[in-house]
């Protein structure tokens, strides 16, 4: 559907990233600034972010970090009234703090969304917003692999209940206020620079003990594993095509899985641990943990239908991924033995 009044987004358009500080959000702030020549606005409260992630973006003239939180309207404001479009990356990431803490999930993903939208609809300029959602929406579903037509979406944790709400306040927004938006839900995005989820995890608790490792849930929860460049690029991908969307949804995963015990094994061999013990705590019926789906694959063929296909599959991801990390382990602490002599 063709907007009046809407128009492309060229370079040097001024581009808001809420979380922009984050895992994701760094890779796809250094995209904008590097390789479009993009203006980026950069919100993060630093919760969950890090400045390490943008740290040589500071002191660029198309460069501008604002730290703040979503829950400051005020300063959301103003960093929606600069700017013509939003990646809205910001939220709670770890799905499993929502058992525990739902409140927070409702304010980091379901309020601060709203907020957001209400900006933008105060906003005489920035009417378009690209979404991170997530697989959770669908919680566990019955059609593998599982395609945006799927329904009913009942998802199993707070995470992605919270993650189906700010879907359906952002369809709202763009069909009542004439917005244009794009929803991606996201397989496990892994890399370098990610911080939690099983690879980071495992490394973490074998870089304590090398010889044993304890494992959430029976180690066969089979899921998707994306690598990060390849979710910049599917990010990035309708970009050019929002004058012509008013609100759609993708899936965005490879098309294969790999189960938790074959990621052990992936990590144990790039470490070089032959005789690692593995001990399994099963408490959830082979869920990690209250609220984890066991098992999932992305249908992401509507996306694939503009041209984005995965550079690799998921165990091309988790293996890249687990050299990168376990180099970067091995570097720090070769530079703390020789901070020590």
């Amino acid at each position: 559907m063709l907007h009046s009044g809407s128009r492309p987004i060229n370079l040097n358009d001024n581009i808001l990233v809420t979380g922009g500080a984050g895992f994701i959000g760094g890779y796809l702030v250094t995209r904008l600034l590097h390789a479009r020549g993009d203006k980026v606005i950069v919100y993060d409260n630093l919760s969950k972010g890090s400045k390490d992630n943008i740290s040589e973006e500071f002191g660029k003239s198309n460069f501008t970090f604002i730290c703040a939180d979503m829950l400051d309207s005020v300063s959301l404001a103003k960093a929606v009234d600069a700017s013509d479009i939003v990646f809205h990356l910001a939220a709670n990431p770890i799905v499993a703090v929502g058992s525990n803490d739902p409140t927070r999930d409702f304010e980091q993903n379901v309020l601060a969304t709203y907020n957001l939208l209400e900006a933008m609809k105060r906003s005489r300029s920035c009417k378009k917003i690209i979404f991170t959602s997530s697989s959770t929406v669908y919680g566990e579903a019955e059609e593998i692999p599982t395609s945006e037509k799927y329904s009913p979406l009942k998802p199993i944790s707070i995470y992605g209940a919270t993650k189906l709400a700010c879907e359906a306040m952002i369809s709202g927004y763009c069909n009542i206020f004439n917005f244009c938006g794009l929803v991606f839900r996201l397989a496990n995005i892994v890399g370098p620079n990610s911080t939690h989820g099983v690879i980071h995890d495992f490394i973490t608790k074998l870089s304590h003990n090398p010889n044993y490792l304890e494992i959430l849930g029976n180690g066969k929860q089979n899921k998707s594993y994306l690598y990060i460049d390849d979710c910049i690029d599917a990010l990035l991908k309708l970009v050019p095509e929002m004058e012509e969307i008013n609100f759609d949804i993708f899936n965005v995963g490879p098309s294969d899985r790999i189960n938790v015990l074959d990621i052990a094994r992936i990590i144990s061999k790039e470490l070089s641990l032959d005789n690692v013990s593995l001990k399994f705590l099963d408490s959830f019926d082979g869920r990690g943990w209250q609220g984890d789906v066991r098992e999932y694959l992305l249908n992401s063929s509507k996306l694939e239908s503009f041209g984005w296909k995965p550079k690799y599959n998921s165990r091309e991801a988790v293996s890249l991924t687990v050299h990168q990390h376990a180099t970067k382990a091995r570097h720090a602490s070769q530079i703390d033995q020789a901070s020590f002599l």
